[in-house]
């Protein structure tokens, strides 16, 4: 079948069912004589003749009959899932998948999302984490969460959370048996629970700034997590110090159960964000979902 085919059969299918080439040209918007040597053409490409014309009316011949039966409930059916379609982009609904850090995922993005999914019950909301730096077009996922500073320039980026930083602690059974730290320097030869980096393979080296002078410590330990709640508990446990974000230990720290060490060095940095490619057009889900997260301080 030739490409201009289905639309010469779409339109033969309305005069048939119309009976008239005035009443069909109307609502298909073109012109009577354009959907008269259409049909026309056609007819000599199936060699079979469709419509029997007269002055006052226009009638399907038998071939003409069987093929109008034939088409009319298939093109009936199409035009159905394409407004199935249209009510599918109007209506949030379907699956967005989301790469995340289970810190983001805790502090940020569940407690805005979890209503969401009360008030859109056709909506569903594929959460993987874990602490890589996921390709999200190639590994199809509709967005990722990252810190302001890693977001890539090709991406749209919209902000979902405050900044914060990250901070280093241990409990007071732990520095018991050692000194705290006064420097950055000073975390070689102590305890420390380490983070390995899911895209990179190695653990993470904590980073300090102070006055415009940066440090990173590549720090060593007997603990190693690959995500950063777990570092919490190891420390609350007397493991070693941990560097980890601050909301989530201030409760600790308030109550004693751990000390905040180089609270100097310790800088904020761009909080979280929701980043997706540029080129693509949101569908409905995903508008309700940036807009639930979206950060408004």
């Amino acid at each position: 079948m030739q490409r201009g085919d289905m639309k010469d059969l779409l339109w033969f299918v309305a005069v048939a069912r119309e009976r008239s080439f005035t009443k069909a040209a109307a609502e298909l918007g073109t012109s009577q004589s354009t959907l008269s040597h259409t049909i026309k053409e056609l007819e000599a490409r199936l060699g079979v003749r469709l419509l029997t014309r007269t002055t006052r009316s226009v009638a399907p011949t038998e071939a003409g009959e069987r093929l109008y039966q034939s088409l009319a409930p298939r093109f009936e059916e199409i035009e159905a899932d394409l407004a199935g379609l249209v009510a599918f982009r109007d209506k949030p609904s379907g699956t967005v998948r989301i790469t995340l850090s289970d810190h983001a995922l805790q502090t940020t993005v569940w407690p805005k999302l979890e209503p969401v999914l009360r008030n859109y019950p056709d909506l569903s909301i594929e959460l993987y984490s874990d602490n890589g730096m996921r390709n999200i077009v190639e590994e199809r996922f509709d967005a990722g969460v990252r810190l302001g500073e890693s977001v890539d320039r090709d991406m749209i980026a919209v902000r979902i959370g405050p900044d914060w930083r990250l901070v280093a602690v241990a409990s007071p059974e732990y520095f018991s048996r050692r000194p705290a730290p006064r420097t950055p320097q000073d975390l070689v030869g102590h305890d420390c629970i380490c983070l390995r980096q899911a895209t990179f393979g190695g653990l993470y080296a904590w980073e300090f700034e102070k006055k415009g002078r940066e440090l990173r410590v590549r720090v060593e330990g007997q603990l190693t997590f690959n995500t950063t709640i777990p570092m919490v508990d190891a420390a609350l446990s007397g493991y070693g110090m941990c560097y980890v974000p601050e909301n989530l230990v201030s409760h600790h720290i308030a109550e004693g159960r751990l000390r905040l060490v180089l609270d100097d060095w310790s800088l904020p940095f761009p909080g979280y964000h929701l980043y997706y490619p540029s080129r693509r057009q949101l569908s409905a889900a995903m508008v309700v979902i940036v807009e639930a997260l979206r950060h408004r301080s």
